[in-house]
């Protein structure tokens, strides 16, 4: 989720990349799960969270909606997955009884990177440490890329930077649109393309990315800045 803020509000004021020490690591959380709670549609996923989702649970995203585990909003125009948030204090749909995630090997890059964010720029970007966030007071140092915990990170990173130009062209395009019909149309294709259709996760996640963005350029006549 964008946060429409600068960075001295929010952060250390510092930008790191993927070999850099930050002091993320919660120490296991030591039983805390406060940041799966509360969070609304916050936790949103993104292709590879449904591939990685169906490679741990073996649902499907329609499966998984269906059975109230993930659920669909709109942030700002656009229609997206997010992790479901239930019961009286909010929990994540995927935390234990003993306040545990369920799925922690398979979890969102969302998840992967708090109390981390991402800051984007000029096509690529960088990750910023969330002051505030996180209750663990005496956190360690880490290597962002260890604490991130995803393989291949150099063509994660590619990836992440493909998916945010393709959702902002749709935000922009259903920001300045009148045709709400035309609005639609774009998030139906988005959703039924690199969502709702279910991912061969015997097969490199990656390739099938790249054969959706290819068909999604066709079909929505959107410019992205990442190719």
């Amino acid at each position: 989720m964008k946060r429409y803020v600068s960075l001295e509000e929010i952060s250390d004021g510092r930008l790191y990349g993927g070999n850099d020490m930050v002091k993320a690591d919660c120490h296991g959380c030591k039983g805390c799960h406060k940041c799966c709670t509360g969070m609304g549609n916050s936790v949103i996923l993104d292709p590879f969270d449904i591939y990685r989702l169906q490679q741990g649970v073996g649902k499907s995203l329609p499966a998984l909606l269906g059975e109230e585990m993930l659920e669909l909003g709109v942030t700002n125009g656009v229609i997206l997955p997010s992790m479901k948030m239930t019961g009286a204090e909010e929990r994540c749909a995927f935390l234990d009884e003993g306040g545990r995630c369920s799925i922690h090997a398979w979890r969102p890059g969302v998840c992967r990177l708090f109390p981390l964010g991402r800051f984007y720029e000029n096509g690529d970007f960088k990750y910023f440490l969330q002051v505030g966030e996180c209750q663990e007071k005496k956190r360690a140092k880490v290597k962002v890329s260890k604490w991130i915990d995803t393989p291949n990170q150099a063509r994660n990173h590619t990836f992440i930077c493909q998916w945010h130009s393709v959702i902002s062209a749709v935000e922009e395009k259903a920001a300045g649109e009148e045709d709400l019909e035309e609005a639609k149309r774009l998030n139906t294709l988005l959703l039924q393309t690199f969502y709702m259709q279910a991912y061969e996760t015997d097969r490199d996640f990656y390739g099938q990315f790249e054969e959706r963005l290819t068909r999604w350029r066709e079909a929505s006549e959107l410019e992205t800045e990442v190719s």
